[in-house]
């Protein structure tokens, strides 16, 4: 059996399995900016602020940058090869099929965990919407069980904050045969109307995103306009007061906020024209939301000191400072409907990813059913909603959170990647191409200067002062050297190879433990594939 057999471009699974096209250019676009617009502009874009200051503006228009590069990959193969499957159809053709799978396997988690922490996150922003109206939901209701659980097990009289309130709602909670009702009913519950919407179909779907995305642009505008007239120019001076590194702090943070244009390419076989229109979409999305994300930045540091940005809610902060608090509520409905519609593009994404393994016979083939009446993969938005719901009602899942980011990091950097298999592989495509800039010598000198920065802060190379935590490290440095040869000796493509060197160093950096837990997870997925899915592989099979 041949393990990295590659699929064709050509197939005939979009006549066997027909989606129902309806997407166009401005649906797409509204669906990129509906996933990157999310908790980022009403949270993470604080907390980078309190450290970079006014200079933050400049990393998010790095990071923009830097998302550009694997945008153009993944704009190649959607041009190329507009099947649902993403970044597990592109390896598939450019790989072969393990490691395509391994690719499956990883969306499988970065979607569902991505899914589940913004359900969750979306809990506690409605909870404290409704807070403000004077509608209270018990908190036992408000929280996942494992939460209120340990804090119960805590001294009442010691704790403030969060693990109060857990432990108060561990004490209220009713019980059922001696076991505590206690769940994250909101996250729950919007997670089941998110997937009724999706399951019933891809029309109603851009619909309702599209009127959210709407409504979320005009309250972000109207707080950048408001804001506007209590922008203090003073503040941005100094403008970059704890330097280069004080800006890069957040970086990880701010890319994260970005990576949400990955899901368009799950819907190329509900798009009317995907070769054109995906490029386009996943480039205007990225500049809209670079320029909603600087002006931001550029009032939030304008309007106090940035080093009162450190908090969750930064917009309600200087809002407040200023008397305006009949714009908290705005803020608030806002943030609620923005991680709606990145709860709904993601939960659109995990299904047709689903669908296109099972059409290729890794999944069993009732994850490709298609609804006769609605036209969408019923089965496989079914399951969705049932790995999402479940685990918020029960569970917080904080400390993995990161696996959500490892996984996307991965999987951008096999695009980018396949980027560099596949162009001697296929010259055929009349689309959109990713503009060659030969490496020879400037991926050679981009990866020494990665070298010699990395080793002139590093002390681990000293015997005495290395750890395990810096393995992945170490792992980055070597590829940046074995990639630097290569673009030498090949003249590799800069665009892909600069992609790769990117994500591969976020990826260093979420930390040792991180990448023990996503080496589990993978090792759980080679189970899954040689006790089933190389069994049933149509490649392999029909070979």
């Amino acid at each position: 059996m041949n393990y990295f057999k590659r699929k064709t471009i050509s197939s005939d699974t979009l006549l066997l399995n027909p989606l129902k096209r309806t997407l166009r250019l401005r649906d797409l676009t509204s669906m990129g900016i509906a996933a990157i617009v999310g908790a980022g502009i009403y949270g993470t874009i604080g907390n980078a602020s309190a450290q970079g200051g006014p200079a933050v503006t400049l990393l998010f228009v790095f990071t923009a940058i830097a998302c550009l590069l694997s945008a153009l990959c993944y704009a190649e193969f959607a041009s190329l090869s507009p099947e649902a499957g993403s970044a597990y159809h592109y390896a598939y053709i450019s790989f072969g099929e393990l490691i395509a799978w391994i690719i499956g396997w990883d969306l499988v988690m970065e979607y569902s965990i991505g899914n589940i922490a913004v359900a969750i996150s979306w809990s506690d922003y409605f909870t404290s919407f409704l807070e403000g109206l004077n509608i209270k939901i018990p908190l036992y209701l408000t929280m996942d069980y494992f939460t209120a659980s340990r804090a119960s097990m805590l001294d009442l009289n010691v704790l403030v904050g969060s693990e109060k309130i857990a432990a108060e709602a561990w004490a209220s909670a009713p019980n059922l045969q001696g076991i505590k009702i206690v769940m994250d009913l909101p996250a729950f519950l919007i997670n089941v109307l998110i997937t009724a919407i999706v399951y019933i179909g891809i029309k109603e779907s851009k619909s309702i995103n599209n009127l959210l995305v709407l409504f979320k642009l005009i309250i972000i505008l109207l707080i950048i306009v408001v804001g506007f007239f209590y922008v203090s120019p003073s503040l941005w001076i100094p403008f970059a007061p704890n330097g280069f590194s004080g800006i890069m702090t957040g970086a990880s943070a701010v890319f994260f906020a970005y990576i949400g244009f990955d899901a368009l390419a799950t819907t190329s076989e509900e798009c009317i024209n995907p070769k054109r229109d995906l490029p386009k979409a996943m480039f205007w999305a990225l500049a809209i939301c670079t320029i909603l994300y600087v002006l931001v930045t550029l009032i939030l540091t304008g309007m106090v000191p940035f080093y009162l940005l450190n908090v969750g809610d930064p917009l309600a902060l200087v809002f407040h400072h200023h008397g305006l608090n009949f714009l908290s509520g705005i803020i608030g409905l806002s943030a609620i409907i923005s991680l709606a519609t990145v709860l709904l593009v993601f939960q659109l994404g995990q299904p047709r990813i689903w669908m296109s393994m099972s059409r290729d016979g890794l999944l069993p083939p009732i994850f490709s059913s298609i609804h006769q009446k609605f036209k969408t993969p019923w089965f496989s938005t079914i399951v969705t909603g049932i790995v999402v719901g479940l685990p918020v009602l029960f569970l917080n899942l904080t400390e993995v959170t990161d696996l959500c980011s490892i996984g996307t990091l991965f999987a951008f950097t096999l695009v980018c990647a396949g980027i560099l298999v596949k162009r001697p592989l296929d010259n055929e495509n009349n689309g959109f191409k990713v503009p060659y800039i030969n490496g020879r010598f400037l991926i050679p000198i981009i990866g020494l200067g990665i070298l010699i920065s990395h080793l002139f802060y590093w002390d681990f190379l000293v015997f005495d002062h290395f750890t395990y935590s810096n393995i992945p490290s170490i792992i980055y440095l070597v590829i940046v050297i074995v990639f630097a040869i290569i673009s030498f000796t090949k003249q590799l493509s800069s665009i892909p190879v600069l992609g790769i060197y990117i994500n591969l160093y976020l990826m260093s950096e979420l930390g040792i433990t991180n990448w023990i837990r996503f080496g589990v997870w993978l090792l759980i997925g080679l189970i899954f594939y040689f006790g089933y899915s190389r069994h049933h592989s149509k490649l392999n099979t029909n070979s």
